[in-house]
């Protein structure tokens, strides 16, 4: 069953109102495939526009606050924790994990998946002048604790 959806098919924000406050966990992931030089230059402190690791570390932070003002049904959640971590992945990748806590009525999913894609897209950003050729891939839920659903792990890759 579609929960953003009423009983006419209308899009709708899932009322949370009688469900109960649990402790509620997310951890997502993404990657972003560069050239060796790119990567090179960004964990060696090259890059002209400064630390790459650190403004994407603060632009996912900032993103899993800002959530539910870039999707739509998504509820505004008073975030506990939010933690972004980015590593040199091989010769050419970045790793990006991020993972969102809070107590609440409604899981983190969604947050945890935002911040990993806009440190991802922060990345792509402050490069795009030396390596128009990035690709942003695997964002993926990779766990889910809490609320009604329960635990959920994915599957390795």
């Amino acid at each position: 069953m579609l929960t953003h959806l009423d009983s006419q098919g209308r899009a709708n924000m899932v009322d949370v109102t009688e469900k109960s406050v649990t402790f509620r966990e997310a951890t997502a992931e993404a990657r972003v495939r560069m050239l060796p030089e790119t990567l090179q230059m960004i964990v060696s402190g090259g890059h002209p526009k400064g630390d790459v690791f650190a403004v994407a570390r603060i632009a996912g932070i900032q993103a899993a606050k800002k959530t539910s003002d870039l999707i739509p049904l998504c509820h505004p959640l008073l975030l506990t924790g939010v933690k972004v971590e980015l590593n040199a992945e091989g010769l050419d990748t970045v790793h990006i994990t991020a993972r969102c806590k809070l107590s609440g009525q409604t899981g983190v999913e969604m947050e945890a998946l935002t911040a990993a894609s806009v440190a991802a897209l922060t990345i792509y950003d402050m490069c795009k002048a030396v390596d128009r050729g990035m690709v942003i891939e695997n964002v993926r839920l990779l766990e889910k604790l809490g609320g009604k659903s329960g635990h959920y792990q994915a599957d390795e890759q």
